[in-house]
């Protein structure tokens, strides 16, 4: 049995997702740039997800977002089930497209642990051998600037999408908003903030790059390597896989954190025996979202804390 996660309106996350054995089918190439910011403009739209930080990798995903309705699980399955149609008619794929492992999703509970998460995300490129800047990477993401002031567009594939549906506009925008820990006044600080961090694990980069004796693929070369290949640089499998993050340095807010893990965890099972009981009264604890979405389970409320 999996362990429970909390789904909380308002909680912000770390999403990655990663394509079938590690096939290259998200290369950075136009009609997939397309696909990709189109597919997640009309899933946030419809779901009412903020999208803070983006990168498309060749052979996987990363966002980091804001679920404001607390129905993660809905955005993930809708947005991934179109982006792996989309993705089976523009490669002419046959099989699945998405590894068989489950998504990872990472709650970040602290400005400390967003910060140095967006700068991860927009730094994969880097970190993966591909390209020398995270702003050279040709594929579909968010930059440093564009933080709670930009915005991504795309209009609607000619591939798969419906016309004559109107949940699919011929043109989608996507805004790039602030995390819900950061308001105007230190928007700038915050954009500062994540440039340094960027720069630091670019640094950190370039250097295991040069001890290794190796160069940058570069973004031209990556963007004709063929779909149909598999990465082949060494990529542990099926290790530690956390669901929150406060950020380096910060064993206080780790621990407060890991205890309330604990205690959520402890609360839906003891509501979960009950249940199975057949005492159907049993009151799961707030952010409990598949006994109260498929079983109408009672839930007690909560106000969200970060």
């Amino acid at each position: 049995m999996s362990q429970p996660r909390e789904i909380a309106p308002g909680a912000t996350y770390l999403i990655t997702r990663r394509v079938l054995r590690r096939h290259l089918l998200f290369r950075p190439d136009a009609v997939i740039t397309q696909l990709l910011v189109y597919t997640l403009a009309a899933s946030t739209r419809r779901f009412g997800i903020e999208v803070h930080a983006f990168c498309a990798m060749s052979s996987h995903l990363h966002l980091v977002v804001t679920d404001t309705k607390g129905v993660l699980p809905r955005f993930l399955q809708f947005f991934h089930r179109i982006v792996a149609l989309g993705t089976k008619v523009l490669r002419t794929w046959e099989g699945p497209v998405w590894d068989h492992e489950a998504t990872s999703v990472v709650r970040l509970l602290t400005r400390a642990a967003v910060v140095e998460k967006i700068a991860y995300v927009l730094a994969n490129p880097v970190a993966a051998g591909l390209v020398r800047h995270a702003r050279e990477w040709p594929g579909a993401k968010v930059d440093v600037g564009e933080l709670g002031c930009g915005a991504l567009r795309a209009t609607r594939p000619s591939a798969y999408f419906d016309p004559e549906n109107p949940q699919w506009p011929e043109e989608l925008t996507l805004p790039v908003a602030l995390p819900p820990c950061i308001d105007q006044d230190s928007a700038e600080g915050f954009r500062r903030g994540v440039a340094a961090e960027l720069e630091r694990l670019e640094r950190q980069s370039h250097a295991a790059l040069e001890r290794r004796g190796l160069r940058f693929l570069g973004a031209e070369r990556t963007s004709k390597v063929s779909p149909y290949e598999r990465a082949t640089s060494f990529e542990a499998l099926r290790g530690r896989n956390p669901t929150f993050a406060v950020g380096r340095d910060q064993g206080a807010a780790w621990r407060v954190a890991a205890a309330a893990v604990r205690a959520f965890r402890a609360s839906y099972r003891a509501a979960l025996e009950r249940w199975r009981a057949g005492v159907r009264s049993a009151a799961f604890p707030s952010g409990t979202w598949w006994m109260r979405t498929f079983h109408g389970a009672a839930v007690i409320d909560a106000v969200l804390t970060m």
